[in-house]
């Protein structure tokens, strides 16, 4: 099966053609890496030529609010009438789970816009809702650090690793379309403090993390289960401490 990967050089991208690859699929990385640029749409006709499947991992440069829109909303457009034009079958499209109750974000509501784009679009489609990546944990720390103490959302989180989320998005783009939504998230949930409490702590980090009903994420209040997915969710194995110590041990190999 020939399958285009928007973003396919990114950090779900990268893993995804390695997924596909090695089920025996024909996978095109479409990025600026290999000169491909869906925002621009340069050499995108090119690289869909024959594509069967769409897969959609990338993510903007920027996060400012009207930056974000524009660059999920371009790319998603792009990449829909690219497909189209090369009579694709199936767009499939990694998402952020819990993005529709988050509306004080405006990568949220980038996110948002982007789905609906894909929905009205006449193609078969799967929009794939990720909790939050474990990879990005440590960056969630600092952007919440004041001094010494971390703030975070008061709820709770699922986190799945950024392999499995790979894994599982190169799972739909060989499947049949969803038409509609599929769920994907960690195996644990945790408070959200005891998650980035864990990975500070595996690196020996002293910040102190506290709950913090008004801390924002993404540029939004987090109020009660939004971050959680639901009972129909599709479960990865990968534990956030064997997860830690897969990093650990990676930090303290010799280069």
């Amino acid at each position: 099966m020939r399958i285009v990967v928007v973003g396919g050089s990114g950090l779900i991208g990268d893993k995804v053609m390695t997924a596909l690859h090695d089920a025996g699929h024909s996978a095109v990385a479409a990025s600026p890496a290999f000169g491909i640029d869906a925002f621009t749409g340069e050499g995108l006709d090119e690289a869909m030529a024959g594509a069967e499947v769409v897969v959609d991992v990338s993510n903007a440069p920027d996060w400012g609010d009207e930056k974000v829109m524009r660059f999920f909303t371009t790319v998603t457009r792009n990449a829909l009438e690219a497909g189209r034009r090369a009579g694709a079958r199936h767009h499939v499209a990694l998402s952020v789970l819990g993005c529709d109750r988050l509306p004080e974000s405006g990568y949220m509501r980038a996110k948002v816009a982007q789905e609906e784009l894909i929905r009205n679009a006449e193609v078969p489609s799967t929009i794939v809702h990720s909790t939050q990546f474990m990879e990005f944990l440590p960056r969630i720390a600092e952007a919440g650090t004041e001094g010494d103490v971390v703030r975070v959302p008061d709820s709770r989180v699922q986190p799945i690793a950024a392999i499995e989320v790979a894994a599982r998005v190169a799972a739909a783009a060989t499947e049949r379309p969803a038409h509609g939504v599929v769920e994907i998230a960690g195996p644990e949930a945790f408070a959200f403090e005891d998650a980035i409490g864990r990975v500070l702590a595996a690196t020996s980090d002293r910040r102190r993390v506290v709950a913090d009903p008004d801390a924002p994420y993404f540029g939004s209040v987090v109020r009660g289960s939004v971050l959680l997915p639901g009972a129909e969710a599709r479960l990865a194995t990968l534990r956030l401490a064997d997860w830690l110590s897969r990093r650990r041990d990676g930090a303290a190999a010799p280069a």
